[in-house]
């Protein structure tokens, strides 16, 4: 296995903008970084059970996977257009108020229909891995280390997004089209 090369990719695929990255920071930046904790949380435990479930699902059913993705797709394309929306209509100001707690549970439940996540464990997986590993405890190892990478930069958007609140809520219009833009390109960016 090409090692640089897998780091490479498994960096550049968590840090750039996706779902989690954006409801993160975006979080953080209307409550503070210790009120987001649960969400990113939910993020991790989430991620994990997509990491682990795609990771199986990948070496029993390889062939399989290129019919299923133009599906996923388009699903998950429409679902980062819908996020980019909710953003973008949210108000011209980041309220602190309205938005009281990142709760655990739905950042378990985004990983679920994150397109991105599909896409970084599939072709981590069918790219990288699976060409060089087929025992299972391996495959699974790999999978949590995708998921604590994913995690990792997850909270650094978290970190982000509560050092600058101040910014955010000065600018929320600015922010939150920003944000919507990012979620625009993501969804279009899984077309490329």
């Amino acid at each position: 296995m090409n090692v640089a090369a897998f780091l490479t990719y498994i960096i550049i695929t968590a840090i750039t903008p996706g779902p989690n990255n954006i409801m993160s920071m975006t979080h953080a930046s209307r409550m503070g970084f210790r009120k987001s904790y649960p969400f990113n949380l939910g993020i991790f435990l989430g991620t994990t059970m997509v990491m682990v479930l795609s990771t199986l699902f990948s070496s029993l059913f390889f062939s399989y996977i290129p019919k299923a993705e133009p599906v996923m797709l388009v699903i998950g394309a429409g679902y980062l257009l819908y996020l980019a929306y909710k953003i973008m209509t949210s108000g011209k100001e980041i309220r602190t108020g309205k938005m009281t707690e990142a709760r655990f549970l739905p950042g378990v439940l985004l990983q679920f229909i994150n397109p991105k996540l599909y896409i970084y464990s599939i072709t981590a997986m069918g790219s990288y891995i699976l060409p060089h590993y087929r025992e299972t405890g391996i495959l699974l190892l790999f999978a949590f280390f995708l998921a604590v990478v994913g995690f990792l930069c997850t909270v650094l958007w978290a970190l982000f997004g509560s050092l600058f609140r101040k910014l955010f809520s000065d600018k929320g219009k600015l922010i939150n089209t920003i944000m919507a833009l990012l979620l625009v390109y993501s969804a279009v960016s899984l077309f490329l």
